[in-house]
């Protein structure tokens, strides 16, 4: 009898080794720091999402930039194009008294195009001014004395020089405009885009002057 009593004894000596200490500061401290732990992951979200809009608007400000500046080494070679225009003019009425008409076309079209203020008006009014002046190259065609005129072959040169200029700045431009474009209408910088009232730009379409860029032959 006295054995069974201390088997039993035992028993629960070691059912109560085995059970896990009940402590009730532990758990409250564990729970107060998950509480407090939230707050500081939301605020590190936060941080996070704040930085990457910074990011965001920078980047935005920076193609503006960029776009700004393309554009203005376009208008010093609109300038330069737009100054050699009444010295070609001027040089073949000295030959071409006849052709009034193709002359007063290409100053008004000059006229136009320097008036122009966006983009997409420079884009109508160059691609006009274009069209004139190969209309008034291939009237050149027919007078020799003015195809054979040294001026007029400078003048020429110069222009084609400068058409080439002009569209290598276009090509400059219109690729970041592209990539300013590409970034506003892309998820999730559309968004920084939407907020900040950043808009798309517009390209620069330009034809070529084939004519400008071939001087005229000149046959003796």
């Amino acid at each position: 009898m006295q054995s069974l009593v201390r088997s039993q004894a035992h028993s629960k000596i070691r059912l109560t080794e085995k059970r896990p200490p009940c402590n009730a500061g532990f758990l409250l401290y564990h729970g107060r720091m998950n509480i407090f732990t939230l707050p500081y992951i939301l605020l590190v979200i936060a941080g996070l999402v704040v930085v990457w809009f910074i990011f965001a608007y920078n980047r935005f400000i920076s193609g503006r930039n960029r776009i700004a500046e393309a554009w203005s080494d376009i208008e010093v070679q609109l300038k330069r194009r737009y100054d050699l225009i009444p010295n070609i003019i001027e040089t073949v009425k000295g030959y071409a008294t006849h052709e009034r008409e193709t002359l007063d076309s290409v100053t008004q079209a000059r006229t136009q195009a320097m008036g122009a203020h966006t983009p997409g008006e420079h884009t109508r009014a160059e691609n006009m001014l274009t069209n004139t002046l190969k209309t008034l190259f291939a009237v050149s065609e027919n007078y020799p004395d003015l195809k054979a005129n040294a001026n007029f072959l400078d003048l020429q040169r110069e222009l084609a020089d400068t058409e080439n200029k002009i569209q290598a700045a276009r090509r400059f431009y219109n690729g970041n405009v592209r990539d300013y474009n590409i970034t506003i209408e892309s998820f999730p910088s559309n968004l920084v885009a939407a907020i900040f009232g950043f808009t798309q730009k517009e390209l620069f379409d330009l034809a070529d002057n084939d004519a400008a860029q071939e001087p005229v032959k000149v046959a003796f």
